[in-house]
């Protein structure tokens, strides 16, 4: 029986998960993990948090619980899936250390996912260490644990060439075949990403997010103040589909596509107004969310529970890593006694 691949993903701790990254990534792990074919691990990447929020490690501790209840509400299984946390596996900063040794500083500004985020951020000349080398700190969390699937957007693509970099240049190093070149599992084109409310770019800073732990009357506060189409002044006139964010979520959501086409046919040709359009959509998005909303009340009574869980799950995790640094040591030459 041949093994099962390593599947490795994660999320900052910086905030509730919303529809966003349900859409982009939440359901492709329930379904990766559910199809039997990987042996995955999720990482709550609050070391990596760090890079950024160091003086702000008070949004990094509350926003563990509330990614960790995301997770369970949308269907990662404990059982199934390793779910663990960042800072309790000492090995990846001894692997980082290690992976630093053998990437130019050249070579990491040359990292275009890196140079965007450093213009977002807008650090100037101010830009944190950490931050600057957190492509390396990436490739030791995948190289760790030897994941070989790491499912992801597609501007991560260069995070991963770099991983796939380091890997090489280690094994070629040390003369050794140890650590293993990570693909990428992208979305379908079009998929991977959701617009804000606003129709820019969903964002927990930018307040255009609708978050998996809403209400229905925090949902429909915000499907009624999404952007549709402003010369759609009165019912009667014509109105615009295309970026219009009610259509663009029903596109994404709607089970009954023959219902978003004929509500299609009826808002260009006038006479459907937008609150009963956006009505349509609250219906449609409570009840995708209206389950998972529950699960995570429920589980979110018990918060001792759920921390519990991410130290079980961090335990097993660390004995996978503690294993892995063993032969990294040894291939090193650093092995020095048993």
């Amino acid at each position: 029986m041949s093994e099962k691949e390593v599947l490795l993903t994660g999320d900052r701790p910086t905030g509730r998960l919303h529809i966003g990254h349900y859409v982009g990534s939440l359901k492709n792990r329930v379904e990766l993990q559910n199809s039997g074919k990987y042996n995955p691990y999720i990482m709550i990447a609050d070391k990596q948090a760090f890079t950024d929020n160091a003086r702000d490690p008070e949004k990094i501790h509350n926003s563990l619980l509330e990614v960790a209840l995301d997770y369970l509400a949308v269907g990662i299984d404990p059982q199934k899936t390793t779910i663990f946390v960042q800072s309790a596996i000492p090995e990846l900063s001894e692997l980082t250390e290690y992976f630093l040794n053998l990437v130019s500083i050249a070579r990491l500004q040359r990292n275009p996912t890196v140079k965007t985020e450093i213009q977002q951020k807008g650090f100037g000349e101010s830009i944190p260490a950490g931050f600057f080398i957190y492509p390396v700190s990436q490739a030791a969390d995948i190289a760790l644990f030897k994941g070989t699937v790491v499912p992801a957007g597609d501007d991560q693509e260069p995070m991963l060439e770099q991983t796939r970099e380091l890997v090489r240049t280690f094994n070629k190093v040390y003369g050794v075949d140890l650590l293993k070149e990570p693909m990428g599992y992208f979305p379908p084109k079009g998929q991977g990403r959701i617009p804000g409310l606003d129709g820019v770019k969903m964002s927990k800073s930018l307040g255009n997010a609708i978050y998996l732990g809403d209400s229905s009357d925090e949902l429909w506060t915000k499907v009624k103040s999404m952007y549709t189409d402003p010369t759609h002044v009165r019912v009667e006139d014509p109105g615009h589909v295309e970026g219009n964010m009610v259509f663009t979520y029903l596109d994404i959501f709607a089970t009954d596509q023959a219902r978003v086409a004929e509500l299609k046919q009826q808002y260009q040709a006038g006479g459907l107004g937008d609150m009963k359009l956006k009505k349509e959509l609250f219906e449609v998005l409570d009840a995708e969310l209206s389950p998972i909303r529950d699960r995570r009340a429920a589980l979110a009574s018990d918060p001792a529970a759920v921390l519990n869980m991410l130290k079980e799950g961090s335990t097993r995790a660390r004995q996978v890593g503690q294993a892995t640094m063993q032969e990294v040591r040894a291939a090193m030459g650093i092995q020095y006694w048993d």
